[in-house]
């Protein structure tokens, strides 16, 4: 008799029959057996062991509600993960999928993806886990194995509302037999996430008979809020003790340069365990201690609008000091060997997980970001017009009030620092000195561009077909010439009311710049070039001026008429919200330029605008608009998530004032 097979779904709907399981057809494929079983290696899996999956009544005992097929993108493979838009039973009846007995299926072979292979890994990260071995618990505590935060994505950071994968039991489901001689090969699996309605405390009290499913929905919502904390606090104590308290690492830089690196991230993890002084207890523990009262969780909103209002306050400085950290790793990584050797040293220990620090570093970033969408959800699950609605909508506004904190003071941190140093960089000589230090001025955008003509004399004339170096502020445009990477010499300027610009559609530029190699690898011919008009009514000395610049690529010339129209662009678009494009960022983006846009996994983004693999858009939480590759991101088609997206959109900038 064939051995019984467990598949590792572990769902509702496979489960209604035991252990003779069915999985979606969609999901998996028939293959032969082939003499050598090696020909498909499992990311699963390590080594050469090959042995067959057997059945394990432990991982049948609880149900698992997460049926994503996630799979970890490290930049160098096609494997994407968080890119289903629509819920398991949508697919199952849109697609209108059969099912598949499994009870003559000899083994399972689990296999890539059609088309992809595994990206590179560092070596300390194990294919199983993120270089832990860590058996996935049904059931038990939470705490049992913790996962890194890097590791999950909330489900409550989606809009759509998800449908438990209990209901398909209810359904009558087709079934047709396999071939005989067929093996089940498993594209892609994922441990899932052990849910409110999966504790053992809670299946044994028989609650889940006794409650309506939107107050089942209400529980897992703010459940998902105290596991995911304790992932957070599991993640920040692995970056303080084996990153920041390595003395070896310490030793590789300044007193400095270690202060920029980890800010206060003490004061942070603190938060979420024990306030300084043993005074009160941390974020953390007064949402377990909640947890453990009550198996039918009352509320946590009060609990999060009192933290987020008198404890979350060491947030607002690590974020702050952003600036400062990125460029200090930046400057070790680049001109620290030691530095880099031991630090890769460090992010090769299974504990580490083979995570760069950059992933841990942004964590506090990532999590005060995110909470206001896991509390919006608790919101959405609560019945409105009650007692525990306004304490959500409460807590809402205290942790939205927190993260507008924290983006004011990075920005201003930013932009106080950076306009420090280019008035220093900047040399006026004869030129009439602009006062460029000014709390209400920021930088737009800079880069260099090649100055080809001036159709009116003027200084510009002298100075054709060279490369020319621009700064855009928002109110005033400062063309240089660059002497060194620290000093810049002004060959004009005009504050922007006076500056209109136009794109040039030409194929025979007049002075095109000598043999440049454009960023896409070929050089420009002389129908090469990229070109923009810049009329300056009033320069620096009062006179009009008129220049042509040239662009290297299509991209670039867009990105610098978008920025030099940007006062254009802060006007109230008519467009509705809802006919705009969609897209979801499928890895994280950190802005390398002044008029781009950070982004992170699962960040849902308006797209207004695009060239050349570049997209211009608005991230929906909280408005923020920039540039940010396509590469990063993908398009969400389903009408359903694009109309929840704009309503929440709309919702949470009412809720919270953001």
């Amino acid at each position: 008799e064939p051995r019984r097979i467990v598949l590792s779904t572990d769902s509702p709907a496979a489960l209604k029959v035991g252990t003779q399981q069915l999985i979606p057809k969609i999901l998996a494929v028939s293959t032969k057996i082939k003499n050598n079983p090696s020909r498909h290696q499992s990311f699963g899996a390590t080594g050469s062991s090959q042995e067959p999956l057997g059945p394990d009544p432990k991982r049948a005992s609880v149900p698992s509600l997460s049926l994503e097929a996630e799979v970890e993108d490290d930049g160098g493979g096609t494997l994407k993960r968080n890119l289903r838009n629509m819920s398991y039973r949508v697919a199952m009846k849109g697609l209108r999928v059969e099912l598949e007995p499994s009870s003559p299926v000899p083994s399972l072979k689990p296999m890539l993806e059609e088309g992809s292979t595994l990206p590179a890994r560092s070596p300390g990260r194990n294919k199983r886990t993120f270089g832990r071995k860590r058996v996935q618990k049904r059931g038990g505590s939470f705490k049992d194995q913790p996962r890194l935060y890097q590791e999950i994505r909330e489900r409550g950071l989606n809009s759509i509302s998800h449908e438990s994968d209990e209901d398909l039991l209810e359904e009558s489901i087709p079934e047709e037999p396999s071939p005989p001689d067929a093996a089940i090969v498993v594209r892609s699996y994922r441990p899932a996430q052990v849910t409110w309605s999966q504790l053992p405390e809670v299946l044994e009290a028989g609650i889940l008979q006794k409650i309506s499913p939107e107050e089942r929905k209400r529980q897992e919502a703010m459940f998902e809020i105290i596991t995911s904390e304790y992932s957070y606090m599991h993640s920040l104590s692995i970056l303080v003790c084996h990153f920041m308290r390595s003395e070896e690492l310490k030793e590789t830089m300044t007193q400095m340069e270690h202060h920029h690196l980890f800010s206060n991230i003490s004061d942070v993890l603190t938060v979420s365990t024990r306030q300084v002084g043993a005074i009160g207890v941390g974020f953390f523990e007064d949402l377990e201690k909640r947890h453990q009262e009550n198996l039918l969780i009352p509320d946590i909103s009060d609990i999060v609008e009192e933290h987020a209002s008198n404890h979350f306050n060491p947030y607002v400085s690590y974020c702050s000091n952003e600036v400062y950290q990125q460029r200090t790793l930046q400057k070790l990584l680049t001109t620290n060997p030691l530095f880099k050797e031991t630090l890769k040293q460090i992010e090769r220990k299974p504990e580490c997980g083979g995570l760069p620090m950059i992933s841990f570093l942004i964590l506090p970033m990532q999590r005060v970001t995110r909470l206001p969408l896991l509390l919006d959800t608790v919101c959405q699950k609560t019945k409105a017009c009650t007692a525990a609605y306004g304490a959500a909508t409460r807590a809402l506004k205290a942790i939205s009030k927190l993260v507008k904190n924290c983006n004011e003071g990075a920005r201003a941190m930013e932009r106080t620092e950076q306009m420090y140093t280019l008035q220093k960089q900047l040399e006026f000589g004869k030129k009439k000195p602009f006062p460029l230090i000014s709390a209400s001025r920021w930088l737009l955008k800079r880069g260099e561009l090649y100055l080809l003509l001036s159709e009116e004399v003027g200084i510009f004339r002298r100075g054709a077909g060279r490369l020319c170096y621009l700064f855009l502020f928002n109110d005033v445009l400062i063309i240089t010439k660059k002497k060194s990477e620290e000093s810049y010499t002004v060959m004009n300027y005009a504050t922007l009311d006076q500056i209109t610009v136009e794109k040039i559609e030409n194929t025979d530029p007049p002075s095109p710049p000598p043999g440049k190699t454009g960023s896409g690898g070929t050089a420009r011919g002389p129908a090469g070039g990229h070109l923009l008009r810049i009329v300056m009514e009033k320069d620096s000395e009062g006179r009009r001026e008129e220049i042509v610049l040239s662009a290297e690529t299509l991209s670039d010339r867009a990105r610098w008429i978008a920025a030099l129209m940007h006062r254009e662009k802060d006007r109230p678009d008519t467009t509705p919200k809802g006919d705009l494009s969609q897209v979801e960022i499928t890895h994280a983006y950190l802005a390398k330029q002044a008029d781009e846009i950070s982004l992170q996994q699962a960040d849902v983004v308006l797209v207004l605008g695009g060239e050349d693999g570049w997209c211009w858009g608005e991230r929906l939480r909280d408005g923020e608009r920039g540039w940010f590759p396509q590469s990063c991101a993908r398009q969400i088609t389903s009408r359903t998530a694009v109309e929840c997206n704009v309503r929440r959109m709309e919702r949470l900038r009412i809720e919270t004032d953001v």
